[in-house]
């Protein structure tokens, strides 16, 4: 097997690309491309707006790494890794814009014998069917003659800082065995956790999409089964604290299904699903159920606020965590900022504090609302803690308290703020 020397370029560094970028700079020198100037620039002064990477690390891998937004500069690559953002649009099906933009991209500088790689989320074929004919199409080439694919399943978790892009195993492929072979090599030289060497690259790519699937179902099960003992006066969370005595029972809690996978992926695999003509019924009753639960936190919240004479026009409520999961500032298909933007219908006088988040991305789309800089000093009738945010984690009893009217009502999402006695959670 003729051995290529990889000179890798990163296209896109987001949640995914950047991470990634990293573990390949501190092996090898590597381009890390984005089409945002602005973010490219903050990255060349060391500093990640997602909070994924510190910027001590970058500085001490930065003699690798040329951060740009000229296109220019991809040319002298022969490996091209595209990680670009795969949502979905208003109907809810695939949205591959950026992927095909990213592909006509790459297809203007790529030579004979280069690799093109996709970490994006994606129903399979998309890799093959829809880029590879792309760039065949565009320069006139054939696939595993002139160039070649690849797709490797990106696993990055936003905020989580113990399950990081290094210790966990990557799932590789490649359109043929000679170059997944190389590919396999080549992650294997930067992922300490080890490689998986998928079959195919539609295998691969359903590999992926399905491990969002499992979890919107088994959250929507457990938010549906919430909803159920809710009615029968029962805490959701006394009952799985008994079941997880068991020794396998799956560990799940209810929530706000929202980010750019789980509440996301469901809906590639159904449109292909569909395309090919099987109706799927179980993996969108999931996304049902979990679409269901912003309005469901809303009219909990509407009737205890009831129960307790809270009026709506002279309360004040303080609405905490915006992104759509903790300690991550990432706002994309945010359920909880979907929560504020109904309540803000509902009540007159509502404050928000998330200091993770910058609220200039959003806050015009939500002008009844007084977003915060600091933590309250005010007293507040209503505190909705969304999401357990470390930094609100480490807010102490008395800091609460002193923000707490006396017929205060707490609306804890998650249950982990069992100190300040929660009147509701999910």
């Amino acid at each position: 097997m003729k051995k290529i020397k990889f000179r890798p370029v990163i296209i896109g560094l987001g949640y995914v690309g950047l991470p990634l970028l990293m573990r390949v700079a501190m092996k090898k020198k590597v381009i890390g491309f984005d089409l945002n100037k602005k973010r490219v620039l903050e990255l060349k002064k060391n500093y990640d707006n997602t909070n994924e990477v510190k910027s001590g690390d970058i500085k001490k891998y930065k003699k690798n790494i040329n951060f740009t937004y000229d296109k220019r500069e991809i040319s002298s690559c022969n490996l091209y890794i595209i990680t670009v953002p795969t949502p979905i649009n208003k109907n809810k099906e695939p949205d591959l814009s950026h992927v095909v933009e990213a592909t006509k991209l790459v297809s203007n500088f790529i030579k004979k014998g280069d690799t093109i790689i996709y970490e994006c989320t994606v129903y399979p074929g998309v890799t093959e069917k829809i880029c590879g004919k792309i760039i065949s199409k565009r320069n006139k080439f054939k696939i595993n003659e002139d160039f070649y694919l690849g797709y490797s399943p990106e696993r990055v978790n936003p905020g989580d800082k113990k399950n990081t892009i290094d210790k966990i195993t990557k799932v590789v492929s490649g359109s043929n065995e000679y170059i997944a072979n190389l590919i396999a090599d080549f992650y294997k030289s930067i992922i300490p956790a080890g490689i998986f060497l998928s079959k195919n690259i539609k295998t691969a790519e359903a590999a992926k999409v399905i491990e969002n699937i499992q979890r919107d179902l088994n959250i929507s099960l457990i938010n549906e089964l919430s909803v159920i003992f809710n009615k029968l006066d029962i805490n959701i969370y006394d009952v799985l604290t008994a079941s997880n005595t068991k020794w396998n029972f799956l560990n799940f809690e209810p929530g706000l299904v929202g980010g750019h996978c789980i509440g996301v992926d469901p809906y590639y695999l159904t449109y292909l699903s569909k395309k090919i003509g099987y109706n799927p019924k179980l993996i969108l009753s999931g996304r049902v159920q979990n679409e269901k639960m912003v309005d469901i936190c809303v009219n909990k919240l509407i009737k205890k606020s009831n129960e307790k004479k809270i009026n709506k026009k002279r309360s004040k409520v303080l609405f905490m965590g915006l992104s759509f999961k903790e300690n991550c500032p990432d706002l994309r298909n945010s359920k909880n900022l979907e929560f504020l933007l109904k309540l803000s219908k509902k009540f007159k006088n509502i404050y928000a504090y998330d200091p993770l988040v910058d609220y200039n991305k959003f806050k015009s789309k939500i002008n009844k609302v007084k977003f915060l800089k600091y933590f309250p000093k005010d007293k507040f009738d209503i505190i909705i803690i969304c999401i357990p945010h470390n930094i609100f984690l480490k807010k102490t009893k008395k800091k609460f308290h002193n923000i707490m009217s006396k017929n205060c009502l707490i609306f804890d999402l998650k249950n982990k703020f069992s100190f300040l006695k929660p009147d509701i959670t999910l």
